[in-house]
């Protein structure tokens, strides 16, 4: 059996929450090109299912517990993985939150704390992330989150999680230029809407996609393991040269004017 171009590299994946999660998708591409995983999960009820999942990739790897909203628990993290994986090549954050109240109430009418969760959650983490790892990327590598279209442009429904996402992809072109010397490339993959379990939380999500599929020049939904093959790519020799970046995988729908 041919070795993957990720032999001997190690990824750390945050948000794996099922099989349907765009996270899943992107750590079972980067295993099967040789990877070793550690997954973090998010409290104990995960645990046993982030377990399973992490014995289950196609090159088995391990899960550790991690709240992201939390300095101690990821100073504990990635000290654990610095025990058993010195060198870190691949970092994928796939962490969003809002809570329910700022999801369901126009951006104007978030509550001041609802707005700091949101954003500590969905855009401090991964910053807090990118902290901790960067001494462990000692050859360079990949920072990788995920965003959506609504950073960019209004999508009713959406709300604060539209201007958490700019912030996302904001903090994408900073830490770009100030890793980079480091050769550390950092970008953001922008899917179409996923019928997932935690995009089934935001309110209006069923007519997304079927306004999606309408109006997208490919008529298509994007599936997850397209997005998992596009993190492959970032991954390989072919993406190298790729950094800053907020990358399209929406069958198009980000050129319509309408």
């Amino acid at each position: 059996m041919n070795k993957g171009f990720l032999e001997g590299k190690t990824a750390l994946v945050f948000g794996v929450a099922n099989k349907r999660s765009l996270a899943w998708a992107i750590a079972q591409a980067w295993s099967s090109e040789g990877a070793s995983l550690v997954l973090g999960y998010q409290g104990e009820r995960l645990r046993e299912n982030a377990e399973e999942l992490a014995r289950s990739l196609p090159k088995p790897g391990k899960a550790i517990g991690c709240d992201v909203g939390e300095d101690a628990e990821l100073d504990t993290f990635f000290a654990e993985v610095a025990r058993e994986a010195p060198v870190v090549d691949l970092v994928l954050h796939s962490v969003a939150f809002a809570p329910k109240e700022a999801l369901d109430h126009e951006l104007s009418e978030v509550k001041r704390d609802d707005f700091l969760v949101s954003f500590d959650i969905s855009v401090y983490s991964f910053l807090a992330i990118a902290r901790r790892a960067k001494p462990l990327m000692t050859r360079g590598g990949l920072l990788l989150t995920l965003t959506y279209y609504g950073s960019e442009k209004v999508t009713p429904q959406y709300h604060i999680m539209g201007t958490a996402k700019a912030a996302l992809e904001a903090s994408v072109r900073y830490l770009a230029f100030e890793l980079g010397p480091r050769g550390i490339r950092v970008n953001a993959l922008s899917p179409g809407p996923v019928n997932t379990l935690a995009a089934r939380g935001i309110p209006g999500f069923v007519q997304m996609l079927k306004h999606h599929q309408e109006k997208a020049p490919l008529r298509k939904l994007v599936e997850p393991a397209e997005v998992g093959a596009a993190a492959a790519f970032l991954a390989s020799e072919g993406g190298s040269a790729i950094t800053g970046q907020t990358i399209y995988l929406d069958g198009g729908y980000s050129i319509l004017g309408a």
